[in-house]
Parts: C-alpha cells; sequence; structure tokens
C-alpha cells in the first residue's frame, strides 16, 4: 500500500472512531423491568436511549455469561422487540442472531420494547414465576455496539407483593428498586433477585455481607452467619485483602437445588432446602460458599489473560480454567478444613472423591488437563453418553493438582510458604500491578519462584500430558497414604451405567472404554431384558455369582428388535480410595501437616 493512500484511511479511521465514540459517550440508557405476567414466565423490558447522534444503532445481547463456558444464545428468549421515537415506530432489522438494527436518522432518542422468557431454574440462566424473578442480567439487557463503557439505570415494577430487591448493584437516590450500573460489563456481572426473599446480613472486616435467600428452608441463619463468616475470613486472609466494601448471595433454596456461579460483588447458589439441618449437606453448602467466594480473587480479578475484556460475541478460550475453577475446587474444602469447621477425615472423603472421579473416568488417559479447559466450550458443558470416555473435569482433576503443586511447595520451603503464596503474588502482581490477566508462562514462573525449582516434567506430564498422577509421592510429604480398597478384589464387571424405564426395565445410559460391555458391544439406549436368562431389573446386581472370565448372555432390544449378545466379564478397574496416616512421621511431614491441613 502507498504511502498517502495509508495516510487517508489513517485519517478516515481516526474520524470514523471519533465520531462514534461521541456518539456513544452521549448516550443515557435507563430500561424499567416488569412483569405483568410472571405466571407465564415472562418480563416485559423497556430500554430508552437518549443522545442518539448517529444514523444506525445496534443492539445486541450476549450469547453467554462469564463463569460459564457455554455458548447459550440467550437471545431465543427474546421475542415482541419493537422501536418507537416519540410516538412513531422506528424500523428494526434483526441483522444476526443477536443483532437488531435501528434506524435511528435524525432521532435523538428511541424506547425499545421487548419481552424475555425465563424459565430455567440454574444459577446461570434467568427464572420467573409468580413467586419471584431471578434475572441472569448477561441474558436479558441489550447494549448498543461499541457502548460496553456506558452507564445505565434499571427500574424494576416489582409483580403483586413482591417487595424486596437483592443485587449488588446501587440503588438511585435510596429506592431499592432502582439500581445503576457504571458499565456493561458491571452490569452483566451483577445478578438481581426480585421477590419475597428472607434476607439476612452480617460483617466480616470493612465489608458488609448480605444473604438473601429465596424459597423455604431448615436453615438457622443466626449459624450460617458465624459459619459463613469464618470461611470468608480464612480467604481473605490468604490475599491479603477483600476488595468489595458490599457483597451480595443470593442463594436459591429448591428441592434439589445445587450449583453456583461467581461474580464480581456477588454469588447465586443453588441449594437443597432440606440440606441445611444434615452435617454432610451443611458442609457441602459451606464449601459451595467458599468456592464461589473465592472466585472475587481467582477468576474476577486474578484471571486468564484470555478471560478479560470479554467478547461477548464469541467463545473466550483459554487453556487455564484448570487454574481458575480448579484451583478453586481445590481450596474450597481446604478453606472450610482451615475453619476447623471440616474435620480433617471429613476434608479426606472430599478429597478421595477427587481421586476416584479421576482415576474412574477412562478420560483422563485422552484428553490432557489443559485441553478440557480449551475445550470447555464444545465438551464440558456439552456432556453426551461418551463425553467419560473423552474427556476429564479441569473441576477435579485441576483441584488434585492444586493440592500436588500445594505440597511440592509446603515441603520445599519446610512449611514456610505454600500454594497461598503463590495466588496472593499474581493477584498483586498481574491484578493490582499490572491491571491484566496472566499467560500460561506466568503462572507456571510464579509456582516454580515459590517452589523453588522447575516445573517442566510437572506440567508436561500432569498439565499437557495424561500420565497417571502420582498421588503417593505428595501425600508423604505430609505423612500420608493413599491406597486402593478394591486393589486385591477380583470381581468382574459389565462396565455400564443404566437408567431405569416405565415398568422396570433398565436402559443402558453409558458404556466405559475398555471393559466387558465395550469390548464385546452392548450399545448405549439398548433396553436390557435379561443376563442368562435372569431379568435384568436390578442396577446393582446385574451378574450375581460370576466371575472374572465367564461368558454370559447378555439379552436386550435395541432398535425394537430383540437382539443377544455374548459378553466375557473382565475385572473390575473401578478404584476406592483411602487416606491413611503414617506412623513414623518425620518433622518436616508434620510441619507440611500441620501448614497443608491447619492441624
Amino acid at each position: 500500500m502507498k504511502k498517502w493512500q495509508l495516510n487517508i484511511l489513517v485519517l478516515f479511521y481516526f474520524v470514523l472512531m471519533s465520531t462514534t465514540s461521541q456518539a456513544a459517550g452521549t448516550l443515557q440508557i435507563a430500561y424499567t423491568v416488569s412483569f405483568p405476567e410472571a405466571q407465564a414466565h415472562y418480563a416485559d423490558i423497556e430500554m430508552e436511549i437518549k443522545g442518539l447522534a448517529q444514523s444506525k444503532l445496534n443492539l445486541k445481547l450476549p450469547v453467554w455469561t462469564p463463569g460459564s463456558y457455554l455458548v447459550r444464545e440467550f437471545s431465543k428468549n427474546v421475542e415482541s422487540f419493537t422501536a418507537q421515537s416519540g410516538s412513531k415506530p422506528v424500523s428494526v432489522t434483526k441483522t444476526r442472531k443477536n443483532v437488531w438494527q435501528l434506524n435511528t436518522q435524525g432521532l435523538s432518542s428511541v424506547k425499545v420494547k421487548y419481552r424475555f422468557y425465563a424459565f430455567e431454574i440454574s444459577v446461570r440462566t434467568a427464572f420467573i414465576d409468580v413467586t419471584h424473578a431471578f434475572l441472569s442480567t448477561s441474558g436479558m439487557f441489550f447494549y448498543p455496539e461499541g457502548g460496553l463503557n456506558l452507564p445505565s439505570t434499571i427500574k424494576i415494577k416489582p409483580y403483586k407483593n413482591w417487595n424486596k430487591v437483592s443485587t449488588s448493584l446501587e440503588m438511585v437516590n435510596n429506592d431499592p428498586f432502582t439500581v445503576k450500573s457504571p458499565n456493561y460489563d458491571i452490569l452483566f456481572d451483577s445478578p438481581i433477585e426480585v421477590g419475597t426473599q428472607d434476607v439476612f446480613d452480617f460483617k466480616v472486616g470493612d465489608t458488609h455481607y448480605e444473604v438473601a435467600m429465596y424459597g423455604e428452608a431448615n436453615y438457622d441463619a443466626e449459624r450460617l452467619k458465624k459459619d459463613m463468616a469464618k470461611v470468608i475470613a480464612e480467604e481473605v486472609a490468604i490475599f491479603g485483602e477483600n476488595p468489595n466494601k458490599r457483597y451480595v448471595f443470593i442463594v436459591h433454596n429448591y428441592a434439589k437445588g445445587s450449583g453456583g456461579l461467581e461474580h464480581l460483588s456477588s454469588t447465586v447458589l443453588g441449594a437443597a432446602r432440606d440440606g441445611y439441618a444434615k452435617e454432610s449437606t451443611y458442609e457441602g453448602f459451606l464449601s459451595l460458599v467458599a468456592h464461589e467466594h473465592f472466585h472475587l480473587w481467582n477468576v474476577k480479578r486474578l484471571r486468564p489473560i484470555a478471560l478479560g475484556p470479554f467478547d461477548y460475541d464469541n467463545e473466550n478460550y483459554t487453556t487455564n480454567l484448570w487454574i481458575a475453577e480448579g484451583f478453586t475446587a481445590y481450596y474450597d474444602n481446604l478453606i472450610v478444613r482451615r475453619t476447623q469447621l471440616f474435620p480433617v477425615d471429613h476434608y479426606f472423603t472430599a478429597l478421595t472423591g477427587d481421586f476416584g472421579i479421576i482415576e474412574n473416568t477412562p478420560g483422563t488417559k485422552i484428553q490432557p488437563l489443559s485441553q478440557a479447559s480449551f475445550d470447555a466450550w464444545i465438551k464440558s458443558y456439552r456432556p453426551d453418553e461418551n463425553t467419560i470416555n473423552t474427556s476429564i473435569s479441569y473441576y477435579n482433576k485441576g483441584s488434585v493438582i492444586g493440592m500436588m503443586m500445594d505440597l511440592e511447595i509446603i515441603n520445599a520451603t519446610n512449611g514456610r510458604q505454600s500454594l497461598d503464596d503463590v495466588m496472593r503474588y499474581m493477584y498483586n502482581e498481574y491484578y493490582k500491578v499490572k491491571k491484566r490477566g496472566y499467560t500460561d508462562a506466568e503462572f507456571k514462573a510464579a509456582v516454580e519462584k515459590f517452589a523453588g525449582k522447575k516445573m517442566d516434567d510437572f506440567y508436561r506430564k500432569y498439565i499437557n500430558g495424561v500420565e497417571p498422577l502420582d498421588y503417593n509421592k505428595y501425600l508423604a510429604y505430609a505423612g500420608y497414604h493413599l491406597f486402593n480398597e478394591n486393589e486385591n478384589l477380583n470381581q468382574p464387571d459389565l462396565g455400564i451405567r443404566t437408567v431405569a424405564l416405565a415398568g422396570g426395565r433398565l436402559k443402558v445410559s453409558g458404556v466405559l472404554r475398555g471393559t466387558s460391555a465395550w469390548v464385546d458391544g452392548v450399545n448405549v439406549n439398548d433396553e436390557l431384558v435379561s443376563i442368562d436368562g435372569i431379568p435384568a431389573t436390578d442396577p446393582k446386581n446385574l451378574i450375581p455369582g460370576k466371575q472374572v472370565g465367564d461368558r454370559v448372555q447378555v439379552a436386550v432390544i435395541r432398535d425394537g428388535l430383540p437382539l443377544v449378545i455374548p459378553v466375557t466379564l473382565l475385572k473390575s478397574t473401578i478404584v476406592r480410595y483411602n487416606i491413611q496416616s503414617r506412623t513414623d512421621l518425620t518433622p518436616q511431614q508434620l510441619a507440611v501437616r500441620k501448614k497443608w491441613l491447619k492441624i
């Protein structure tokens, strides 16, 4: 390209960008959300935009929500999208799956109206009925193209007897039903709960915590205040500061609620309404609290470089979810253990649970941990009947990698330092000083800095490779030994997973790689009829009295037709782990144990 042509193009670009920026900078945006048909799961949303100076305006809706790595196509829930200026209609053209273009030639303001259908119960999707509205903001609110930096206000018109709004967004003029956001990244990271939720609060240091409980549940608010505060204090101690002055827990209590989704100054948790009175599920809830709250440092501020600024139109790929999610999964149970609310044996039960998931998942020999992170968009959030054979969870394996790195650092420094120091260093160095995310190499360098050794071999085998994890090498640093309770058993296993059908019959829902059923051709969706003539109705006892090497006749119905499949029974490869303490502990092992488990 010739120089004079380049200069003209550069000049044109800056003029264009200046005009666009000026137009975007003068826009004032206000939303009004009402629920005239809450019983039918609809929100009516009005978006008023003032200060227009452009001939066309593209309004966009994100296709995914940060923290949940799947393109969810939220625009599928949008209907009756119209625009007007004053009393005159404004021409609207849908140009992409998530983009609506308005003809704003000569207009200074416009009002957009649309309806949003919300009927998916999860921590990451909107849900509305007559009892409450959970507004998952990233999937509901349009933004002007190029205007992610724009502020906005949201006015809530509650349905009937709804009397509370719970969100980390700031109120406008002390009106709890009108809130504001300084930009769209904040808005999309600040879900809103509207209804009659029970709200209680407490403080940890200078930070005010609000807990909004939707749904009837058997929780003890006073106990939760004390125990949640202990969990939070342990996490603050790791990073040395709490970046929030206010934080909101939104808890949805359902019959089988579960899961959580982190946000910058809040989180959404799913809980079982009857689970608070049972110690095991109560501990699980505290671990969930610890997990999602730990994210306010790890991922919301300290983050892989690919996760911010966000591209809300497309997948945001990273190979580091094993740090962002896996390390958080490592710390959640460990944090509760450090509060002394979680006995050591309970912690080991959770830890060996992760070991068992890894070793009983054939995909751990197929997919490297870094690839599991990168492929989250197409595998982790889109599991099928063969996922267990091809993939590994970056949560479970990442958690165990965190444990191994932690024990490596503690042992190498005789208990002076730990993975805590890596996380604190990374938070200060990249979030606070460099004000950006970290690369793979930068995180690895930080681990090496505190471990005092190169981690090339570790990364080659366990992060970017599929070599078996050497659990006992690292547990031995703290004087513990892992053993497989099933090691000396010689029991056969078909290697199938089943679901119940009407009438008591079973259907094959999964076939594990390398097992008897895999080798001899039992298929997913086969309906089990009998095995050696005995009706196959008990999923826990399909081959009673059989031995390894026996040949059985598996009668199934496949695609409506009967079929008998000869299967030679192979030895079960299922592991069941336990952790025991060594008796001949050295002073160093005791020091490592004390540092690791806060004993």
